[in-house]
């Protein structure tokens, strides 16, 4: 409480000029957005492998949306959250690195495996290295640039998505075909080429973790005149963290609260099981409602910790719904994304019989500079419309939704390689458009202290919504929808990307409400920080 008023009081007495972001903060910046082009290509590169991983492992339409989505982002949620608490409390430049260093060792590793699971335990470690990515970004870059150049900072460190995202397919199709080529019957330590490729994009990240480490750490919150130490006792909390989301201690925490906090957490995760053993038994994927049961019941176990031991923050991200609103709306528009970024190669390559290595160097080229237009362009739009209307950045968070609908449907309808490309380049820069202005909504809705944790909240939805939905949402369609060829079933790859329409409405619900929301929402931070 008193930490709150102190706040409260520098919050309401700093008459300090805004300060600006000087040449080093650029430089900190471009760094950052090279880490998140290591970040995307290791996550990403999986889309342009799919099709030889599903031949040589024998896998499904649905098996690949699994190792594509939820696979990844349950855990990189799930850690997401004590590592953006961590990020809080300690040096965002030391996380930041050892980060690097952990998930690009678990891409090589990926290059070992020989099944889906030992390939799902590698992605998983991806996933728990990337999550130290954005919370140590987002926090860094709040306080290396002031509030009025926020969403173009973060806009400009979000293209790192779109680039890595499109030079991991061409990437990828060239080490496949290289290496396939050189050793047709598996190359040294038996590898084949799409084994060859994750060795490949994985290893330079360990140089690149060194380079950041040599950064300089800023000063919390300077940028908004509210100074905020780290905590003194930093790896405490984040092992108190930790605790709250992995079962079974989740229940000793719940415990710990009193006997009402342990019988509202059971029943949650009976709940929660009964429903996750009842979508295994329609869809027949024990992997992935297994993964997404145990997703939901840790951030469930983890809100309720936070609220009792940090009700500030609980209030302005679970306890503000313009807070929930955007990340959710938000969210539907990753899955959308996710989906697209991951499926449109194998498409590509199954439905319309394009060559691998062109479709990679097209689409590659596509996602990067529609990803980057996209992104930068809606960031400076975002801000723009601030100016004029506390809630202007949500209307970008609306035209992500709505925009990229018609691209979607003529471009995955026709057969047509060109108009496919290019509705293909529209759809990637419509969408792209809302980042900025989503994430930057989310900071500005919470103290200077809070955006490490808020951020990790923020990618909840990105995640447990998008990442974990979208491209497994497609591959379970194709499979229902698909056909029996020469014995063996085939997707209907089409009739699942199409489906990703019927996301829409939901997530304009979500945004309009949101857009009503944010105003009062941000004019009252320190007043409900202080009030809880």
């Amino acid at each position: 409480m008193a930490e709150t008023a102190s706040e409260t009081t520098a919050a309401a007495a700093s008459t300090v000029p805004e300060p600006k972001a000087t040449g080093y903060s650029w430089y900190v910046l471009s760094v950052l957005v090279v880490v998140y082009i290591l970040n995307f290509i290791d996550r990403q590169i999986l889309s342009i492998l799919a099709v030889d991983i599903k031949a040589d492992l024998g896998l499904t339409d649905a098996d690949m949306g699994f190792l594509g989505g939820a696979a990844f982002a349950v855990f990189y949620a799930l850690f997401g959250i004590p590592l953006g608490r961590l990020a809080d409390n300690w040096s965002r430049v030391k996380l930041l690195s050892v980060g690097l260093a952990l998930w690009s060792t678990m891409t090589a590793l990926s290059g070992f495996a020989r099944n889906q699971l030992t390939l799902s335990f590698a992605r998983m470690g991806v996933g728990i290295g990337e999550a130290t990515a954005s919370p140590t970004a987002y926090s860094l870059i709040s306080d290396y640039f002031p509030k009025r150049q926020r969403a173009t900072a973060l806009a400009v460190y979000s293209s790192g998505l779109y680039l890595g995202g499109g030079i991991s397919l061409y990437i990828g199709a060239l080490i496949v075909e290289a290496w396939n080529k050189a050793y047709p019957g598996g190359g040294p330590l038996d590898l084949v080429g799409w084994q060859a490729a994750f060795l490949a994009v994985g290893i330079p990240g360990l140089i690149v973790a060194l380079w950041v480490a040599t950064l300089r750490e800023p000063v919390r919150g300077a940028m908004d005149g509210i100074a905020s130490p780290s905590s003194p006792t930093p790896f405490r909390q984040f092992a108190q963290d930790l605790s709250t989301i992995v079962p079974p201690f989740t229940l000793i925490g719940a415990w710990q609260r009193g006997p009402a906090a342990l019988a509202i957490n059971i029943g949650f995760a009976i709940a929660i099981a009964a429903f996750a053993w009842w979508m295994i038994g329609l869809t027949g994927n024990f992997p992935q409602w297994s993964a997404v049961g145990l997703g939901y019941y840790a951030v469930f176990s983890w809100a309720c910790t936070l609220r009792d031991r940090d009700p500030a923050t609980f209030r302005l991200i679970w306890g503000t719904p313009a807070f929930i609103c955007t990340t959710l709306g938000y969210g539907m528009v990753s899955l959308a994304a996710y989906a697209l970024a991951f499926w449109s190669a194998p498409y590509a390559e199954t439905v319309l019989g394009l060559p691998k290595q062109e479709l990679a160097a097209i689409l590659g080229a596509n996602g990067a500079v529609s990803g980057f237009i996209g992104v930068i362009v809606g960031g400076w739009m975002a801000d723009h419309l601030r100016k004029r209307n506390p809630a202007g950045r949500v209307l970008m968070i609306i035209f992500g939704v709505v925009a990229p609908i018609i691209p979607i449907w003529v471009g995955y309808t026709t057969d047509n390689a060109a108009l496919f490309y290019a509705m293909n380049f529209l759809a990637g820069m419509l969408g792209a458009a809302a980042l900025g202005a989503a994430a930057a909504t989310t900071q500005d809705l919470v103290l200077p202290r809070m955006r490490g944790t808020a951020t990790a909240a923020f990618f909840l939805g990105t995640t447990l919504v998008g990442l974990s939905f979208g491209p497994y949402m497609v591959g379970q369609i194709s499979d229902l929808t698909g056909t029996i060829v020469n014995g063996q079933p085939v997707g209907d790859l089409r009739t699942g990307i199409l489906s990703l329409i019927g996301v829409a409405p939901i997530a304009l619900v979500l945004l309009f409400y949101a857009y009503r929301a944010v105003p009062q929402a941000e004019a009252t931070i320190v007043e409900r920080a202080g009030g809880a």
